[in-house]
């Protein structure tokens, strides 16, 4: 298969959308974890939660579960969203998403569960659960959510017809959709924007909005300037690219057909087009289920 130009000039245009200057792109979600989900830096994150919650935040923990190499070519649930437990009562849950899985809806429900039920123990009353929060970042809009006109919702358990009523206050979802934010945003709200102008293009963010942004500029700088951290962050753009050409152009429309009708032909076809736009051997591997040496071949 002969690649298409537009195809290759969509590619280039994707590269450098996840470079900004010589700042790593905040919006790549292992950046996005090392300054709000790194040990150390508490007052940054809980800054970003207090504007999302419009709650002050007196304590908060984050998790300091390691990230590994390997973990940064695969997307398994929970390896690069941040935990964090705010005044040792409250668990939050943050991701960063910048493909379109079409499926987002029900990964954020999948991450609540996931949260509510670490909250209590084998053997513990119901009353032990603690309230959990989601709160998700994404980079696109949502397909279900285009004919809202704001950038962040918030979303609860309501009564069908008396939508004032809660149920229980145990489960909240944020949504920020960055493609909405210059168009729907609030001007009262320059804390939170702030965040999202620095997530977008942490280049152009005047520092004196916000003073917790400005650290974060600075702990962004520092990881731009580490090697080895350079190196992490571009091991996992690339994966994201990968993944956003296998979306981009339908492939994966194609294999779970080709899937179900039981054709390896069609797989082999897939891992072959996937090949062509350079696509990283083991994600083609593991799209199609098609061997490493088998690839290679083709």
């Amino acid at each position: 298969m002969v690649i298409l130009p537009k195809f290759q000039n969509q590619k280039q245009k994707r590269k450098k959308e996840c470079t900004i200057g010589k700042l790593l792109n905040p919006k790549i979600d292992y950046v996005f974890k090392r300054i709000f989900g790194y040990v150390g830096n508490e007052e940054i994150t809980t800054s970003l939660l207090s504007s999302i919650l419009k709650k002050q935040i007196s304590n908060l923990q984050l998790d300091s579960s390691p990230i590994v190499e390997k973990d940064l070519l695969d997307d398994k649930v929970g390896i690069l969203d941040i935990k964090a437990r705010i005044d040792n009562s409250i668990n939050c849950n943050i991701e960063m998403q910048v493909v379109d899985k079409k499926n987002i809806e029900k990964r954020i429900l999948f991450y609540w569960s996931k949260t509510y039920n670490k909250s209590i123990k084998a053997g513990d009353d119901y009353d032990k659960l603690e309230k959990s929060i989601v709160i998700l970042i994404t980079d696109y809009e949502l397909k279900g959510l285009k004919e809202i006109k704001k950038y962040i919702t918030k979303w609860n358990i309501r009564e069908e017809e008396y939508q004032k009523i809660i149920l229980t206050d145990v489960m909240e979802i944020y949504i920020i959709e960055l493609p909405k934010f210059e168009k729907y945003k609030e001007k009262s709200d320059d804390k939170l924007n702030s965040w999202v102008k620095f997530i977008e293009n942490p280049e152009v963010v005047d520092m004196k909005e916000n003073k917790e942004v400005y650290k974060a500029k600075k702990v962004l700088e520092e990881i731009s300037q580490d090697e080895h951290e350079r190196y992490l962050a571009e091991l996992r753009q690339k994966y994201i690219m990968d993944q956003k050409a296998i979306e981009d152009a339908g492939f994966d429309k194609g294999l779970e057909v080709g899937i179900q009708q039981g054709i390896k032909q069609e797989k082999r076809a897939v891992a072959k087009k996937l090949k062509e736009q350079d696509v990283d051997i083991d994600i083609i591997s593991k799209t199609t289920g098609l061997a490493q040496e088998e690839i290679k071949k083709l």
